[in-house]
């Protein structure tokens, strides 16, 4: 996989990275300025999309044939969940050792569900709902699309560090140099979710190692399924449940978890199913 992620890359490409990575970090700064930056980063985040069709290529696995769609769909319940889990574990924790990043980010939740602050003007009240609605998912389903970022960054750490380290790189092990690309984007992950408000330190420091952990689990993840889009939709999928339970129903996301868990039961069994019976020869 590391062979095939750090192979030679164009000038077009290099550029594309260049602009979902380091043109993205730039433009997530300046939306603490201006509602201009706001609507460049989601452009980014969409020319994302197209960019992500080219990484795939480098992140499958070619030797083995290509997984069937029950095969996909276990895979995606298998990464909820884990996701899910580590992620309650990772809340849990940032509860108990940020406090104060535990107290900013409920009033940040209070005020953004507050209805006095997502009403629509003059709009008639169905209009203004199906606004807030709509706003929502496209943010959550852009948030997924963070995971093109996130490889497209793994990539220019491992090319980086063949051109530093290019003696360990041909006769040691690699496995360390994608270990700290992962370290690396994690870090990243987490200061980006400190870049586009001003926050105290205690505050900031708590949303970044949060967010670094959530950010080192979809790195796992990632890494794990060797599928890119997987993770997009994990990542998706889990924003739009926690919006989901802010706004409507408290417990959208253990919901969906509970079903992704049946699903996956029942995914199993077919693929079970699927798998020739073992025989067993007998020698005289």
């Amino acid at each position: 996989m590391i062979t095939n992620l750090t192979k030679p890359l164009s000038k077009k490409m290099l550029m594309a990275i260049l602009v979902i990575t380091l043109g993205a970090e730039i433009v997530l700064y300046f939306m603490r300025y201006s509602y201009l930056a706001g609507t460049l980063y989601d452009a980014i985040m969409v020319s994302s999309f197209f960019i992500g069709w080219k990484l795939q290529y480098r992140l499958a696995d070619k030797v083995r044939p290509r997984p069937t769609k029950l095969k996909l769909t276990l895979q995606f319940t298998s990464a909820f969940l884990l996701f899910f889990i580590g992620s309650t574990i990772i809340n849990i924790f940032s509860n108990l050792a940020f406090p104060a990043f535990n107290k900013d980010y409920n009033q940040y939740v209070q005020v953004y569900t507050d209805p006095k602050t997502t009403t629509g003007g003059t709009s008639p009240a169905f209009f203004s709902t199906i606004d807030s609605v709509g706003s929502d998912l496209y943010n959550d389903a852009l948030a997924g699309l963070e995971e093109v970022w996130r490889l497209g960054y793994i990539i220019l750490v491992l090319i980086v560090c063949k051109k530093v380290f290019p003696r360990h790189w041909k006769t040691g092990s690699r496995d360390h140099f994608i270990l700290f690309a992962l370290f690396f984007t994690s870090i990243l992950f987490g200061i980006d979710h400190t870049l586009d408000t001003v926050q105290a330190w205690p505050v900031r420091i708590g949303a970044i190692v949060t967010f670094a952990n959530m950010g080192l689990l979809l790195g796992l993840i990632l890494l794990w399924t060797r599928n890119l889009w997987v993770t997009v939709i994990v990542h998706s999928f889990y924003d739009i449940t926690t919006t989901l339970s802010w706004n409507y129903y408290h417990y959208a996301v253990e919901t969906f978890a509970l079903a992704a868990f049946i699903l996956h039961l029942i995914l199993l069994k077919f693929v079970k199913a699927e798998q020739p019976p073992q025989t067993i020869e007998l020698t005289n």
